[in-house]
C-alpha cells in the first residue's frame, strides 16, 4: 500500500468529529519507507537525527475535575517504522480534553505509550507548564542569514541541480539559514512554512546557490519529514561536504509543529528545541 493510499484511508482533509475522551485508537501511523525509497534510502540510513513535535494544545482534568492546560514535546527517532499522521495526533491529543489523569507523570507515561506503540520505535515525552515554556521564550538560528542575498529566482519545483560550491579549494565550517523554505502538503496541497538550518564543514557551497535550491521547494508536495531528508541528500550529492546538519523549523498547524533534523555526526547528536518567531 503506498503512502498516498495510507493517508486517503486517515482522517487527513477530511471533516472529522472530534473526540474528547481518551481514544489512543486515534493515532494513524504511515510508514517511513515509501518516501524514503523514493530517495534511494532502502536499508542503512545514511544520516542519524531525530524528528521534533511540539503541541500547543495539551489539556486534560486532573482527578478533580479541573482542566490542566501545558505544552509537550516529542521526539520521535528517524529509525522508527513509522511517522503519525498530523490531523490524526491532533485528533489524539483532543481526546484528552474531557480525561481524567493523576498528574504530569501520568500524562507523560501514557503519551510515550501510545506514540511509540504507533511508530514502532520509542519516542520521549516531555509536558511543561505555560510558566517553564515562557521562561524559554524565543530563539533563532546562530547561522548566518542568507535571505537578504540579491539573487534572481524562476525555478519553483525542487531542483537539486542548482546546488554548487562557491570554491572547491576553501574549506571552511559553515552555519547557513534562511525562512524561505516553503513546501506543501502531499493530500491537501495546504503550505507548510519553515526555517533552515544548514551547517556543514567542506568546500565553500555557493550561498547564492543554496538559497535557489531552498527556494525550488516552493510548489514541492511533500511531508516535513521527507523533505529534510531529500535536501540534506542532494547538498551531500552535489557539495560533498565533510559533515553536514540539516534542521528545519516547520510553523505550526493544528497547535503541532514539526521539526526534522538529519546529522551526518555521530549519534549522540540531537538538535535544539528552538522556538523560532514564527511557531
Amino acid at each position: 500500500m503506498s503512502n498516498t493510499e495510507t493517508v486517503d484511508s486517515s482522517a487527513l482533509g477530511k471533516h472529522t468529529d472530534y473526540v474528547s475522551v481518551y481514544t489512543p485508537s486515534l493515532l494513524f501511523p504511515i510508514p517511513r519507507q515509501e518516501s524514503r525509497s523514493k530517495l534511494g534510502i532502502e536499508s542503512d540510513l545514511p544520516f542519524q537525527g531525530v524528528d521534533i513535535w511540539t503541541a500547543y494544545e495539551l489539556s486534560w482534568l486532573n482527578p478533580k475535575g479541573k482542566p490542566v492546560v501545558a505544552i509537550a514535546e516529542f521526539i520521535f527517532p528517524i529509525n522508527s517504522i513509522s511517522i503519525v499522521e498530523s490531523k490524526s495526533f491532533k485528533l489524539y491529543l483532543n481526546s484528552f480534553n474531557q480525561t481524567v489523569f493523576k498528574d504530569f507523570m501520568d500524562v507523560t507515561r501514557t503519551l510515550e505509550t501510545d506514540l511509540s506503540a504507533a511508530v514502532g520505535a520509542s519516542v520521549m515525552v516531555s509536558i511543561h507548564t505555560l510558566a517553564q515554556s515562557a521562561v524559554q521564550g524565543v530563539g533563532h538560528f546562530t547561522g548566518e542569514n542568507i535571505d537578504g542575498l540579491d539573487v534572481d529566482f524562476s525555478v519553483y519545483d525542487v531542483d537539486a541541480s542548482l546546488l554548487c560550491l562557491a570554491d572547491p579549494d576553501h574549506i571552511v565550517t559553515e552555519s547557513l539559514c534562511s525562512d524561505l523554505l516553503k513546501s506543501n502538503c502531499p493530500v491537501t496541497g495546504q503550505p507548510d512554512w519553515a526555517s533552515l538550518y544548514v551547517q556543514y564543514r567542506g568546500a565553500q557551497i555557493s550561498k547564492e546557490a543554496l538559497l535557489r535550491y531552498i527556494v525550488s521547494f516552493r510548489q514541492h508536495q511533500g511531508f516535513h519529514e521527507s523533505c529534510v531528508e531529500q535536501i540534506f541528500l542532494d547538498i551531500q550529492k552535489y557539495c560533498q561536504p565533510e559533515s553536514l546538519t540539516v534542521y528545519a523549523r516547520y510553523t505550526r498547524r493544528g497547535g503541532l509543529d514539526i521539526n526534522p533534523c538529519r546529522s551526518s555526526l555521530n549519534a549522540s547528536f540531537a538538535a535544539d528545541n528552538i522556538r523560532l518567531v514564527r511557531q
